[in-house]
């Protein structure tokens, strides 16, 4: 397992899966082709598979192991989910428990599951099905969600809520794994009184913090981590590639608010390299972290994670 040490804290990251995902021009829109080209020497092959022009994702949870706490920060895909409209997520089966297991977490001792935002990649694991009905998978622990998120997600799943009349098939698309999603991965942890809906900042402890960072999701945040002089900010999807560090406005095509997510990314890494914070995404492949410094307009790898 890959292992990183700030200060006192400990983080290892376990991969659920790893692997071209979509065509890279696809998930960056405002992106030419040339940019992901231009780079071909430090986003191939980790980041960006140039034979087939594909954007390579990683679907990870981050461990946190800090002040006697177990967090983990978000919680991918999971299995048998009914995604019918999202082929990549749908019904797919694998070992991320094993995995989760190897790297010495038990569900039951899980104190902290952070959801950066409540999209079907990041809250997949909140459950397993254990005899038909879908329960938490981590039976001790407070699920930390963002309020506006929640708040979206439960109109779109309330008991009549109309699809909507206009839009493409793949915005109604969208909104039915939405209720599915709510109804497998959320629901259930609300109902066993583990959820807990926050705003604005929420403090886990003395170096552990949330902050919304809003655009990608009306609720997306970004979880800081302080400790002994060394920080870390796990930033969710305001970046899903590296390519966007030196275009920073360029949002993928799964910001909800592209003017605030862009915004958003910009402060972010602002502050990150002013601080010298070690970038975490939840989707870059390679070693899944980085260092960052202002160039330009934009932002450059400094020094990627060891």
């Amino acid at each position: 397992m890959e292992r990183i040490v700030l200060g006192d804290a400990e983080i290892i990251r376990v991969v659920e899966w790893q692997g071209p995902f979509a065509p890279a021009q696809a998930i960056v829109p405002g992106l030419a082709a040339t940019a992901w080209k231009e780079n071909e020497d430090w986003l191939a092959p980790d980041h960006w598979d140039p034979s087939t022009d594909s954007y390579v994702a990683a679907l990870q949870t981050w461990v946190i192991r800090h002040k006697g706490r177990t967090v983990l920060v978000d919680t991918g895909v999971g299995n048998g989910r009914e995604r019918p409209h999202t082929p990549q997520f749908h019904q797919r089966q694998g070992d991320f428990p094993a995995r989760l297991a190897a790297a010495g977490v038990r569900p039951e001792e899980v104190d902290v599951v952070v959801n950066t935002h409540l999209h079907a990649d990041h809250v997949g694991w909140n459950t397993v099905d254990r005899d038909g009905a879908w329960v938490p998978a981590f039976p001790n622990a407070v699920y930390l969600m963002p309020a506006a998120d929640h708040a979206a997600l439960a109109a779109d799943a309330a008991d009549g809520a109309p699809l909507p009349a206009a839009g493409t098939e793949a915005e109604r698309g969208r909104r039915e794994d939405r209720r599915l999603m709510y109804a497998d991965s959320i629901l259930p942890v609300e109902r066993a009184g583990q959820a807990v809906l926050w705003e604005d900042t929420h403090r886990i402890d003395d170096g552990l913090t949330l902050e919304t960072a809003p655009g990608h999701s009306p609720g997306s945040s970004v979880l800081r981590l302080a400790s002994h002089g060394e920080r870390a900010v796990f930033v969710g999807d305001l970046l899903h590639s590296p390519v966007q560090l030196l275009h920073p406005s360029s949002n993928s095509c799964f910001c909800e608010d592209p003017a605030q997510a862009a915004a958003s990314r910009l402060r972010v890494l602002e502050r990150a390299s002013d601080e010298r914070e070690l970038v975490i995404p939840a989707h870059f492949g390679g070693s899944g972290a980085a260092e960052v410094r202002r160039t330009g307009s934009g932002f450059a790898v400094s020094r990627w994670a060891a």
